[in-house]
C-alpha cells in the first residue's frame, strides 16, 4: 500500500458513525452553535460543595461565555446567579473563589456588592440597596423591582453543584443523569467527600477531544501504569453501558496496584461500600468526566474556551471525614495518577494536544475513527459513537458529514 493523497485518504469500508469530520473540532460556527444548542440547554458541574464549606462562602465560573457565581447562603442552600449587575451589566465579582462575611472597600459585609456604583445584593440574589435610589429613580425603579438573574441548581451525586442557564430544562438533574451514577451511588454518597486536590490546565484542543480520550480506553497503551497494572482478562473483559442523554460508564475491574514498582493496595481507602482497588468511569455529556479509582474520586469539568482551545478543571476528592494521615496517603494515591506529573494526566494531554495541533481551525478536513467493534467492551469505541449520536441530536447535524456536503452534491446533480 502506498501513501494517500488527499482524495485518496477515505476510508471507503467504515459507515457513517464509524468516524466523525474533523471540523466538528476545529470549525468556528459550529463551536458556537455548541455554546448555544448544548451548554446553554444542559445540567453542568460547576464545584463541589466542599468548596463553599461556610455561609456566605462564594465560587466563580463560566458556563457558554456566561460568567456564573455560586453562593452559600446563611440559610446553608447553595444557589447561582449571573454573576451580573442588572444596573450595567457589571461584573460583580471578580475574585474565582473567597468569602462576603467580610466587607468590601464599597460594599458591607454579607452582600455581594457592585464595585461599579456601590448596589449591593444578599445571598438570595435581592437587591438590598440602591445609593440614591431615591433621587436618581424616583418612583420609577425601587430595589424591589431589581435583583440577580437566577439559575437552576441543585447539589447532588456526591455533593457536586450543578447549573444550567435553561430556566426550561425538561428534565431535572435525577432525569438528566438516568442512572449514569448508580455504579458508584452509595460509594459517594454514604459519607460527605471534600475537594482535596484542584488545578486547572488551558489546552490547545477541543473539548471534545478531551471527552473522547475519557471515553476510549484503547490509547492504555500509552499509559505505563495501566498496562502494568491492568492489562489482564478481567481488564480485557470491562464493559461500555450506554445511558439516555448520551451518557456512558465503563463497569470495574481489580486494579493490581503492586505491579507498578511505586505501587500499593489501596484497599484500607476504599469509598463506603465500595469493593478494594476497583474502577468506574462515568462520561457525562457534554464532555464531564467522574473517575472512582480505589480511594480517590477524580472529576473534570471542562470549559470551552474555542475550537482549539479548553480549560480543563481537575479536581481530587476523598472523604470529609479522613484522618490527617489518611487524608495524606489517598492525596499521594490521587497524584501518582491524576497530578499534574503523575502517570496519567500528562499522557493523556500530551494525546489530545498533538490532535489539537494537527485539527486548527482552518485545517483540511479528515476523517477521525471511531470503528472499533468489541462486543461493548473496553476497547470497543461504542462510548464514542454514543456521544456523538448525542450531540448529532442537540446540533442538527451529522458529525461525519457536518456540513451537509453529501446533500450538496446530491443537488447539484
Amino acid at each position: 500500500m502506498s501513501a494517500k493523497n488527499h482524495k485518496q485518504w477515505k476510508i471507503p469500508a467504515f459507515e457513517q458513525g464509524d468516524y466523525v469530520d474533523s471540523r466538528i473540532y476545529s470549525d468556528q460556527n459550529i463551536f458556537d452553535e455548541e455554546q448555544d444548542k448544548i451548554f446553554k440547554q444542559v445540567w453542568i458541574p460547576v464545584c463541589h460543595e466542599s468548596e463553599l464549606p461556610e455561609a456566605y462562602d462564594f465560587r466563580t465560573t463560566s458556563i457558554a461565555k456566561e460568567p456564573i457565581i455560586v453562593v452559600r447562603g446563611k440559610d446553608n442552600e447553595v444557589r447561582a446567579f449571573l454573576n451580573v449587575c442588572p444596573h450595567r451589566g457589571m461584573r460583580i465579582e471578580r475574585r474565582t473563589a473567597g468569602s462576603f462575611s467580610d466587607g468590601q472597600p464599597s460594599g458591607n459585609p454579607k452582600h455581594m456588592t457592585c464595585m461599579f456604583h456601590a448596589w449591593q445584593f444578599d445571598m438570595k440574589g435581592n437587591c438590598v440597596d440602591i445609593p440614591r435610589a431615591k433621587e436618581g429613580y424616583q418612583d420609577r425603579l425601587t430595589k424591589e423591582n431589581v435583583g440577580l438573574r437566577r439559575l437552576r441548581c441543585e447539589v447532588r451525586f456526591g455533593g457536586f453543584v450543578w447549573v444550567t442557564l435553561n430556566d426550561k430544562v425538561e428534565q431535572d438533574l435525577e432525569a438528566w443523569a438516568d442512572g449514569a451514577f448508580e455504579c458508584i451511588r452509595s460509594a459517594i454518597d454514604t459519607e460527605p467527600l471534600e475537594v482535596f486536590h484542584y488545578h486547572k490546565a488551558i489546552i490547545d484542543s477541543n473539548y471534545k477531544l478531551w471527552h473522547d480520550t475519557n471515553s476510549e480506553f484503547y490509547h492504555d497503551y500509552m499509559h505505563y501504569h495501566n498496562r502494568v497494572t491492568g492489562f489482564n482478562d478481567e481488564y480485557f473483559a470491562r464493559t461500555n453501558k450506554g445511558f439516555k442523554n448520551g451518557h456512558v460508564n465503563v463497569n470495574s475491574f481489580t486494579v493490581q496496584y503492586g505491579e507498578f514498582e511505586l505501587g500499593e493496595s489501596r484497599e484500607d481507602l476504599s469509598f463506603p461500600g465500595f469493593p478494594p482497588n476497583q474502577w468506574y468511569m462515568i462520561d457525562l455529556f457534554p464532555g464531564m468526566n467522574f473517575n472512582l479509582r480505589g480511594s480517590a474520586l477524580r472529576c473534570d469539568i471542562v470549559t470551552p474556551l474555542g475550537p482549539n482551545k479548553v480549560m480543563i478543571e481537575f479536581r481530587g476528592l476523598g472523604l470529609k471525614s479522613d484522618s490527617q494521615k489518611d487524608r495524606k496517603t489517598r492525596i499521594e494515591h490521587h497524584n501518582s495518577i491524576w497530578g499534574p506529573f503523575g502517570r496519567n494526566l500528562h499522557e493523556d494531554l500530551l494525546g489530545i494536544t498533538g490532535q489539537g495541533a494537527s485539527m486548527q481551525t482552518g485545517s483540511e478536513p479528515r476523517r477521525i475513527l471511531h470503528g472499533r467493534h468489541e462486543n461493548n467492551l473496553i476497547h470497543d469505541e461504542i462510548g464514542m459513537r454514543h456521544f456523538y449520536d448525542e450531540w448529532s441530536k442537540w446540533m442538527g447535524r451529522n458529525p461525519s458529514d457536518p456540513m451537509d456536503e453529501q446533500r450538496k452534491v446530491l443537488a447539484a446533480e
